[in-house]
Order: structure tokens, then sequence, then C-alpha cells
């Protein structure tokens, strides 16, 4: 008990000091660009039917595409303590070809291109 006591008052002391710092060291000069309501540069008063490139669409579905594909990839080194490490590693290999190969087909085709 006497511990876990230790532990919360450390953390408890700790939280407090940082918080206290930020607010003491931290600047508080916003100027026009971090006052307006987008930070990104469109004008907020401007229409809001802007045309907006599906290019941008096809960056993150492919990111999330290849993002996914680091997941399904992450618990591959335990695969080697499996009784048929093969087969797992063939699934693998199958992943990466098949994403390889969509890669492949998606820059031959100019869908990575920003010009057109």
């Amino acid at each position: 008990m006497n511990m876990i006591s230790f532990m919360l008052l450390l953390s408890m002391s700790l939280s407090i000091i940082l918080t206290t710092m930020n607010f003491w060291l931290s600047q508080m000069s916003p100027d026009s660009e971090k006052l307006s309501p987008y930070e990104c540069g469109f004008d907020p008063l401007g229409s809001a039917r802007l045309p907006f490139s599906i290019r941008f669409f096809l960056v993150a579905i492919l990111f999330l595409l290849f993002d996914l594909e680091i997941a399904l990839l992450l618990p591959l080194p335990w695969a080697t303590q499996l009784q048929s490490p093969l087969s797992t590693l063939i699934w693998t290999s199958t992943i990466i070809i098949l994403l390889t190969l969509g890669l492949i087909y998606e820059w031959t085709q100019g869908g990575l291109e920003w010009a057109e």
C-alpha cells in the first residue's frame, strides 16, 4: 500500500509541475494566422463548394492500404514460433506481392502524379 501511495503522489506532483511549467513558459502571443478558424489556409468566408481533387482521396486510400499492410505484418516475427511457419510466410509474401503489384499498376497508370 505504501508503494502505491508513493507512486500516486509522484505522478500527481509531476503532472502538476509539468502543467504549471507549461502555462508559465508558453508563449502567449497569437498572430492573425493562429486566430483564424482554419490554420490550413482555407478562407472561412468563401464558398463551401470548392472543387476538391480526387487525388487527395487516392493518396488517403493508398496510405490506409499500406498502413493496414504494416498492421498485418507486425505479428510476423512470432510466426517463426508456430508449428508451420512456412505457411504463414507464404501468406505474408502473397499479401506483400499483391500490394506491390497494385502499387506498380497504379504508378504505371499515372494515378500518383499530381499534374494532369
